[in-house]
């Protein structure tokens, strides 16, 4: 009779411990000067370098000052949810599950916004940094000829998901955005890409009214990504850091650990951020410069090609650095474009804030945009192109098809 008084009050104290476990874990932490939302797509080719890459969290984990909280996706297994915690083991993920999913479509662009919503419930803090990991490919992907020669191309802009098919393209990404700006209550103090391909104007453009400062590469990432153990140093290291503080940190330390750093060498690394309050001076920039070029004569808008032809390119031909691009232009002497030139150059150095590249990309100055230089790669996707907000702020579309005529 001992033995079974005894064996119902360690099954009640056990009860009792787990359901004050479950409590404290349903309960939001101490406001914090900053929380990271690292939402990691791992369902595609790049799987195990999420586990990388939270290792890399690991070796500094969460403090007193700055909360860094994981959606995990894994091909391999369910989608979880983490608050990373300092450890010393290099290969294994040792961080507190909080929550096991299942499989969830990490390729809807509302399964981001729930993550966010539950992050910035669970983790208050003053200032948000949110981080979408996975492939990226600017605002359109390269598609098969046919389907671009017959006006059909098909966006797959970011984290693409191969479980369930689905990926977040750029206007949804901008969506999520605003309704992250919502959840918190003010702009997103800081958005990046961990993924290639996203430092576009273009980009930029669909989250102008809800970020503070963007963060992207012009280039293709290596498949490392970011290196957040330097990342999180960095920021540590900075008392009350703003937005564009540990933007600057970012671009510094992603370039620099690719260098002979701590994630080797490789020759195309670029990364760039931004100040997005300076986006409407560089739309009216832009706005001004492609007037001017609908107003040029044949002979001058084949300069203006050459030019464009010349200029620093990316992993996709029709992305131009905006900046080497009017560098060329101006070589060109192209008449009627001189003041628009200037205007537009110092409308984009306003709107850069950071800017980092390895050697082999000297010319990348820190800002992509969509600079196609035949009418074949300008129809595939200038149906889509028209339904962009920089499009619709700049005119661009229109600009690049009087540039491009014959």
């Amino acid at each position: 009779m001992r033995s079974l008084f005894l064996l119902l009050a360690l099954s009640c104290l056990l009860v009792s411990s787990f359901a004050l476990a479950s409590e404290a874990q349903q309960q939001p932490s101490a406001e914090k000067e900053w929380t990271l939302l690292v939402y990691i797509n791992g369902n595609n080719n790049l799987d195990s370098y999420g586990a990388m890459d939270i290792n890399e969290m690991e070796a500094v984990g969460s403090n007193s000052k700055i909360n860094v909280v994981v959606q995990w996706a894994s091909m391999a297994t369910t989608t979880k949810r983490l608050l990373v915690k300092k450890d010393n083991d290099v290969n294994t993920v040792t961080s507190p599950i909080l929550e096991d999913l299942g499989n969830v479509d990490m390729g809807d662009y509302r399964t981001l916004i729930d993550f966010i919503r539950w992050g910035v419930a669970k983790y208050p803090a003053k200032k948000y940094f949110i981080d979408v990991w996975n492939h990226g490919s600017g605002w359109h992907m390269q598609l098969k000829n046919q389907l671009v020669a017959a006006g059909q191309a098909k966006a797959t802009d970011i984290s693409w998901d191969e479980k369930s098919g689905n990926h977040i393209t750029t206007e949804q990404l901008g969506q999520a955005m605003a309704e992250a700006a919502k959840i918190i209550g003010h702009k997103v103090d800081l958005y990046g890409s961990d993924a290639c391909l996203m430092g576009m104007a273009e980009v930029a453009a669909e989250m102008s009214e809800s970020v503070e400062t963007y963060v992207g590469s012009e280039e293709t990432e290596a498949l490392k990504g970011w290196p957040y153990d330097t990342l999180l140093q960095g920021w540590n290291a900075l008392p009350n850091a703003t937005s564009q503080e540990v933007a600057k940190v970012l671009v510094r330390e992603y370039v620099k650990s690719y260098q002979g750093g701590s994630q080797g060498t490789e020759s195309s690394a670029t990364m760039s951020a931004y100040d997005m309050s300076k986006l409407g001076g560089l739309n009216t920039a832009v706005k001004a410069f492609g007037d001017r070029i609908k107003k040029l004569d044949k002979a001058a808008r084949q300069k203006l090609v050459s030019s464009a032809e010349s200029s620093q390119k990316f992993a996709y031909s029709d992305y131009v650095d905006v900046l080497d691009f009017l560098d060329q232009s101006s070589k060109a002497r192209i008449e009627g474009l001189e003041d628009t030139t200037r205007g537009l150059r110092e409308a984009a150095k306003t709107f850069i804030i950071a800017n980092a590249a390895t050697e082999a990309y000297a010319k990348a100055q820190g800002l992509a945009m969509w600079l196609p230089t035949d009418s074949y790669s300008f129809d595939g996707y200038s149906s889509r192109y028209k339904a962009l907000r920089f499009n619709a702020a700049t005119g661009w579309g229109e600009a690049l098809q009087a540039l491009l005529a014959p």
